[in-house]
């Protein structure tokens, strides 16, 4: 069963017209070869479920384009993506001076904002992305996908998703949680750079603050929250982003250098993986993690995540098999690890939602505070449960009742 949570497709590239300049409105030329059903769901079949999309074209999606001149056409460049949250393209005004400076690809779909139902909205924006890889080659170590507000979110949702894919993503006054896939959640943290930006007078602004930029810190990721001054709900300026996009390409020394010694890590370029090469692909990085007690456990992740993500290839087979016989040894060393990274997480996303919660929350948001602060509550009480004596349990004890008392408060402020 495919579990929604917001399908590769293998074969040569169509060939695309390489442009140069700004053009607005760019047709796409096929569809997408890269997974996007995954953004959306806890498997990646061969084709979508029949009710998903069946009316879609591809090639009547529509997008903005920017491509400077004098790129060098050996080498693969920088490109950003902007996610917006209206119906036509967005950023382009605040990024073009940004773009023609430091030499940056820049593209922005059409019919993508607020109001397209999520599966298809993921579609639009990695038919996007594909085709502006086949119009002109670009660096996955140095494709940076970014929305503004609700585009925001959906940008974190699939660059949570399709980490392989982007060197980083760009949550503008909105983000999103990471998945619950443990192999997921490192491999973002091993590849993603995620900044969020936002205004000193926005009403998302605690968000991004106190429970998103925090609880990414937490668990690892390479993150960063720029709280502009003066700005409310709104795309930064050139100044800010230029900012943003030095920070991020300061990352990407440390992205290549990953990707060359695990290369499943990194997708892109002319030849993306059909679902069995993929599979195969994180099958061998898997079993070399193995071999080595650091990275046990994070290669007995990758084959679970393989198996169910791509259950019908022949590597999930050796997945579950591999698994099967890891299962039956007498000496598990593997769980004490499994069991600290979800006493991490956990304690993680308890102190954040408990930081979120115990702030002030803008009257448009006011009704959620309640379901916030229940949920802190209840994760302080996982984690008090499973380790009462523990330093985490200890400081568990002593937040849930102050919880308690804003929640009977009303939770309303």
């Amino acid at each position: 069963m495919i579990i929604l949570v917001g399908v590769a497709l293998s074969g040569p590239a169509a060939s695309a017209q390489t442009l140069v300049g700004h053009h607005d409105p760019v047709n796409v030329g096929a569809p997408t070869r890269l997974d996007w059903i995954f953004a959306v769901a806890n498997q990646s079949p061969a084709n979508p479920p029949g009710d998903w999309q069946a009316e879609y074209d591809s090639t009547k999606q529509q997008y903005e384009l920017f491509v400077p001149a004098g790129l060098n056409p050996r080498k693969a460049a920088p490109l950003v993506l902007f996610i917006s949250a209206g119906d036509k393209p967005a950023g382009w005004n605040q990024w073009q001076s940004v773009c023609q400076q430091a030499g940056v690809v820049f593209g922005s779909p059409y019919g993508a904002g607020n109001n397209c139902e999520l599966p298809r909205r993921v579609r639009i924006v990695l038919d996007v992305l594909d085709d502006v890889a086949r119009r002109r080659a670009v660096d996955p170590d140095r494709v940076y996908l970014t929305g503004f507000s609700g585009g925001a979110r959906v940008a974190c949702g699939i660059a949570f998703a399709l980490p392989e894919y982007f060197g980083g993503v760009i949550g503008v006054c909105g983000a999103e949680r990471l998945r619950d896939e443990s192999w997921l959640r490192q491999r973002v943290a091993d590849r993603l750079s995620v900044a969020l930006v936002t205004g000193e007078q926005d009403f998302n602004r605690n968000e991004l603050e106190l429970l998103r930029g925090p609880l990414l810190a937490d668990v690892g990721v390479r993150g960063k929250v720029w709280a502009v001054p003066q700005m409310g709900h709104a795309i930064p300026d050139a100044q800010v982003l230029a900012e943003v996009l030095k920070w991020l390409d300061e990352g990407a020394g440390d992205r290549g250098r990953k990707a060359r010694q695990w290369p499943a890590m990194r997708i892109g370029g002319s030849s993306i993986p059909s679902r069995t090469g993929w599979a195969d692909l994180l099958f061998k990085e898997a079993r070399t993690r193995l071999q080595r007690p650091a990275t046990l456990y994070s290669g007995l992740m990758q084959l679970q995540g393989l198996a169910t993500r791509w259950p019908d290839v022949p590597a999930a087979g050796a997945a579950r098999k591999l698994l099967a016989e890891y299962d039956a040894r007498p000496e598990r060393p593997w769980e004490e690890d499994d069991l600290a990274e979800q006493r991490r997480f956990l304690v993680a996303e308890a102190r954040a939602l408990d930081r979120y919660g115990s702030s002030s929350f803008p009257p448009q948001y006011a009704k959620e505070r309640p379901a916030v602060l229940a949920k802190a509550i209840e994760l302080w009480q996982q984690v008090r449960d499973d380790r009462p004596d523990s330093p985490a349990g200890k400081e568990a004890a002593q937040r849930i009742p102050e919880l308690e008392r804003k929640l009977g408060e009303g939770g309303g402020r």
